[in-house]
């Protein structure tokens, strides 16, 4: 896959666009350019968009599904906590708060080292401003930033046992 600073780079080296000229064409300051050619700054598909027309070109982006490289554990993981969100929501949140503060209480005691510490923390501050929705992205997110926040997860016990049964068997 082809990076956005890789496309800008192809393109000015393609049409002999300094990063001087491009500015001049753009309006985008010169050590904008320049961090998005080095990669240390961010540029967004639109901007990008905006940086090829100068020189003749558009960005087609192409969407489309894959499956994501997990190892067994991480699939398994990921299918019970997917299990989970199904039935995460306000209520459900409110009978499983004690259990996952307890969770996260206990984790605390176990728990060392970076980035387990930092997640754990992450997984209190989503719990105290009961935030369901950033809760639902984590418990299904295939993201590796959700998979390592999965491993530090304060959800156990809350899964039914016939359906974590099920969720075994089916990633077995």
């Amino acid at each position: 896959m082809t990076s956005r600073s890789d496309v800008l780079r192809n393109v000015m080296l393609e049409t002999s666009t300094t990063q001087s000229d491009l500015s001049r064409l753009s309006g985008v300051r010169q050590p904008s350019i320049s961090g998005f050619l080095s990669g240390n700054v961010d540029i967004s598909d639109d901007m990008l968009d905006r940086l090829l027309s100068c020189m003749g070109f558009r960005l087609e982006v192409v969407r489309r599904p894959v499956v994501p490289e997990l190892t067994r554990s991480e699939r398994r993981s990921w299918q019970l906590h997917r299990r989970l969100s199904t039935l995460l929501n306000r209520e459900s949140f409110k009978e499983w708060r004690p259990t996952i503060e307890h969770n996260l209480d206990r984790l605390g005691n176990r728990v060392t080292g970076q980035p387990h510490e930092r997640n754990l923390e992450r997984w209190r501050q989503l719990v105290d401003r009961g935030d369901v929705p950033g809760m639902h992205r984590i418990l299904t997110g295939l993201d590796r930033d959700s998979i390592e926040m999965r491993e530090v997860s304060p959800m156990s016990g809350l899964l039914p046992d016939d359906q974590r049964r099920e969720v075994l068997h089916l990633a077995s």
